[in-house]
């Protein structure tokens, strides 16, 4: 019996319409956050269950993005992403900038952009994330897991870990810029910067962005072991996050931009996303910044 892909979205337009409807009410639109590392897990093992039969790379997909999602559910959490009531907290700080920007100034614009992309869009965009594995469900090779598997099951686990030390230094790091800030100390070194280039984030601009698209990229090729073919029709979820993250990154570094006169230095040196530049791997382990200046005269020579 053949999957119904039916059943997934009903329950993706559910919290679709649960989100518009508490943002809207609350005017908080930062209710998709709340759920973006949970429906992806929720929709993986709702193919599990919907199968005519227990399927191994399927119940293996649906552990890895289990873990995938606890990972960050935990990494939003510890910086106060759930509170209760629920529909409360904090609204990420790009909806407001955006939200003053024309035609979005518009109130009836807004909450159709509401609708259409923050609500709809996005969470449409997390089930095809998990689509990968509606695909290999039906493939000829559903039943058997490879080699090769095992051997995505292992990148998949190595990228989550890299997002995770990318995000525990930005952690750390923004936990002691503010600690130094609430007791009146002066701020020195990086700190004094404003943001973080130390560590993953003096190869990458944005490490944790960069493992978080190369999970689902490795995601998507679960359905080509399985006998889908390499290029599928589920490729599109992989495709439309990575497309995601250049128009979201792009918005969030104009802001940083604006906000530290040294970020456009920063921006010129370090790749955005791919580590591609050697030069810079003399710091990487650095936890002070010190042999930054260094790092950076010879990347710049590289260029």
């Amino acid at each position: 019996m053949d999957l119904s892909i039916y059943p997934l979205l009903y329950h993706c337009g559910f919290w679709a319409g649960l989100c518009f409807i508490v943002s809207t009410i609350t005017g908080n639109v930062s209710q998709v956050d709340k759920l973006w590392s949970i429906t992806p897990a929720l929709y993986a093992w709702q193919i599990v269950f919907s199968s005519d039969s227990l399927q191994m790379r399927m119940v293996l997909m649906a552990i890895l993005a289990t873990i995938w999602a606890a990972r960050l559910t935990y990494n939003f959490s510890r910086r106060g992403g759930y509170t209760w009531p629920p529909w409360k907290g904090d609204e990420d700080y790009r909806w407001p900038i955006l939200r003053k920007t024309k035609p979005l100034n518009n109130p009836l614009v807004w909450m159709a952009f509401n609708l259409g992309f923050i609500s709809i869009y996005q969470h449409f965009l997390l089930l095809l994330i998990v689509l990968p594995q509606f695909v290999a469900a039906s493939a000829p090779g559903k039943d058997t897991i490879t080699t090769l598997d095992l051997v995505l099951a292992m990148a998949f686990l190595l990228l989550v870990l890299m997002e995770y030390i990318a995000d525990q230094q930005q952690y750390d790091f923004q936990t002691e810029k503010y600690r130094l800030k609430g007791k009146g100390l002066a701020l020195y070194g990086e700190y004094k910067l404003g943001y973080l280039r130390t560590g993953l984030w003096s190869i990458s601009r944005h490490p944790n962005y960069f493992a978080e698209q190369s999970i689902w990229a490795v995601y998507y090729l679960f359905s080509g072991t399985a006998g889908a073919g390499w290029l599928n029709a589920s490729v599109i979820g992989p495709v439309l996050l990575i497309l995601l993250f250049q128009g979201s990154v792009a918005f969030s570094e104009g802001i940083s931009a604006g906000k530290y006169p040294e970020y456009a230095e920063y921006q010129q040196r370090v790749p955005i996303f791919i580590p591609t530049n050697p030069a810079l791997y003399q710091s990487f382990w650095n936890p002070t910044g010190d042999d930054y200046a260094t790092a950076a005269a010879a990347a710049t020579e590289t260029k």
